[in-house]
C-alpha cells in the first residue's frame, strides 16, 4: 500500500490531505497514521468507501456529550461517504467489558440489551444519519461458533498478552479475582473486526487494548489490518473527572436548550477549545480561527463560551432554540432577570417557616447544612432579593419565587 499515494492525481492527493486533517482533529492517537493515509488513498483510487467500526455494549443507554466525542468523528467519516459499521454487542454485552472495572461487570439479559440498543439508536440519530448505518448484532456470528472454534480463536493469543491489560494487572496486584470468561471479551471484539473486515475502528483511549485486538486477529486470519483511532476522554463540567452521569458533571443530549446552554457556560475556560474540537461540528479551519482569536484577545473567553453553548444547543435543538437559549441566559444570568417559565411546587408546611426549612422542604437543597452553606455563600434569593441571614424566617405567600445558585428557580404555590 506504500505506493498508493503515487497512483493518485493531484486532486485526489489534495482530497487525502483534506480528509486526514478532518480525521486527525482532536484525536489522541492514530495507530498507525501512515496506514490511515494509505487507506483513504486506496478508497479514492478504487472508488470504494472505507468501513468504519464502532462496537457498543448497550449497558448505559443515556447519551451525554462525552459519548458524542466518538460519534462526531463517525459523522465526519460518514459525511465523506464512508460506511459506518455499528455493532451492538448483544453477545459480548451479556459477558461485560472489564475495561476500567476492579470487579467483573454485571452480565446483561437479552431484554436489557434490546431495550438499551433501541434507546441508543434514537439518541445517536441526533449526531449521525442512522438510515445510512450498517447495523450488526454480534450474536449473529459469535453464537454460531462451536467449542472447537473458540479453542482455535483462543490459540491465536497468549495469556501473557492478555495480562498486559491494565485492568487485569491491577486486579492481580490487589489480589482480586478475574473470571476466565472476562479474557474472552477482547477476543470476541477482535473477532468482530475479522468478520466485518473493518478498515478503521473508533473508540476512546480506554478501549486501546480491545481495539488493537482487532488488528491482531485480522492479521492472524490473513486479513488487511484495521487502523485504530483513539479519541480522548472528555472531562466534565468540573474540569477534572471524565464526563459521567454518576459524577453529575455532564451535559445530556436530551436536556432542554436552556439547561444545555446554562451548563455549557460553566465549562472551565481551559477546556473550551477541547470541547470545540471534540463535540461540535466546527471544521479544523473554524477551530484554528477561534483558537487564534482567543489567543490574540479579539475573542473574550466569555463570548467564546457563549458561542460554544449556542453551538451545542443548535446541534441538538436547532438554530431557533439556540437563539432563545442564549437570549434567556443573557436576560436571566447576565441582566439578573427572573425567567418566565419556572417550576411551580406546592408548599405543604407551616405558613411561617425558616428559609432553611423552606429550601430543604422544596428539595432545592439536600440538607439543612447544605442550605446554610449556600446562604452563607450568597447563593440564595427570595423574590430577587439576596438572603444574607441563615436564621431568616418568612411568611409563605402564593407566588413566592425562590432561587438557588444561578439556574435553579421555584415558584411556591400555597
Amino acid at each position: 500500500m506504500s505506493n498508493v499515494m503515487e497512483q493518485l492525481n493531484q486532486e485526489q492527493q489534495t482530497e487525502v490531505k483534506r480528509q486526514m486533517a478532518i480525521y486527525s482533529q482532536g484525536v489522541q492517537e492514530i495507530i498507525p497514521t501512515e496506514e490511515l493515509k494509505n487507506k483513504i488513498a486506496k478508497s479514492l483510487l478504487e472508488n470504494k468507501p472505507l468501513k468504519i467500526k464502532l462496537g457498543l455494549d448497550p449497558s448505559a443507554p443515556d447519551v451525554h456529550l462525552g459519548h458524542t466525542v466518538v460519534l462526531n468523528k463517525m459523522r465526519q467519516f460518514q459525511e465523506n461517504g464512508h460506511v459506518i459499521q455499528l455493532i451492538i454487542g448483544d453477545f459480548t454485552g451479556k459477558i461485560g467489558d472489564p475495561t476500567g472495572k476492579s470487579v467483573a461487570r454485571k452480565q446483561l439479559t437479552d431484554e436489557e440489551v434490546q431495550h438499551n440498543a433501541k434507546t441508543y439508536f434514537e439518541q445517536f440519530a441526533k449526531v449521525i444519519d442512522m438510515d445510512k448505518v450498517e447495523l450488526h448484532y454480534n450474536s449473529k456470528w459469535l453464537s454460531e461458533l462451536n467449542f472447537e472454534d473458540v479453542i482455535q480463536l483462543a490459540g491465536k493469543i497468549t495469556v501473557a498478552r492478555l495480562l498486559e491489560r491494565d485492568d487485569f494487572e491491577e486486579r492481580i496486584a490487589l489480589g482480586k479475582p478475574i473470571s476466565l470468561h472476562e479474557f474472552f471479551y477482547p477476543l470476541m471484539q477482535g473477532y468482530d473486526s475479522v468478520v466485518l473486515e473493518s478498515d478503521i475502528e473508533l473508540g476512546g483511549t480506554d478501549q486501546h487494548f480491545n481495539i488493537l485486538m482487532g488488528r491482531h486477529f485480522q492479521e492472524k486470519f490473513g486479513k488487511e489490518k484495521q487502523v485504530a483511532l483513539l479519541m480522548p476522554l472528555l472531562e466534565g463540567l468540573d474540569g477534572v473527572e471524565k464526563m459521567s452521569k454518576s459524577k453529575k458533571n455532564y451535559i445530556g443530549i436530551d436536556e432542554s436548550p436552556q439547561e444545555m446552554y446554562g451548563k455549557a457556560m460553566s465549562i472551565p475556560d481551559e477546556l473550551m477549545m477541547k470541547y470545540f474540537e471534540l463535540i461540535t461540528d466546527f471544521t479544523p479551519v473554524q477551530i484554528q480561527f477561534t483558537k487564534e482569536q482567543l489567543k490574540s484577545g479579539e475573542l473574550h473567553p466569555r463570548d467564546a463560551k457563549m458561542l460554544l453553548g449556542k453551538t451545542i444547543v443548535r446541534m441538538y435543538h436547532g438554530q431557533e432554540e439556540a437563539e432563545k437559549a442564549e437570549n434567556h441566559f443573557v436576560s436571566v444570568f447576565q441582566q439578573g432577570a427572573i425567567p418566565e417559565a419556572i417550576p411551580v411546587l406546592e408548599w405543604k408546611g407551616d405558613m411561617k417557616t425558616s428559609i432553611i426549612d423552606l429550601l430543604v422542604g422544596l428539595q432545592m437543597l439536600g440538607s439543612k447544612s447544605e442550605a446554610r452553606r449556600m446562604i452563607e455563600n450568597n447563593g440564595v434569593k427570595v423574590n430577587g432579593n439576596k438572603v444574607e441571614n441563615p436564621q431568616l424566617h418568612l411568611v409563605i405567600t402564593d407566588g413566592l419565587i425562590v432561587q438557588v445558585g444561578k439556574r435553579k428557580f421555584v415558584k411556591v404555590k400555597v
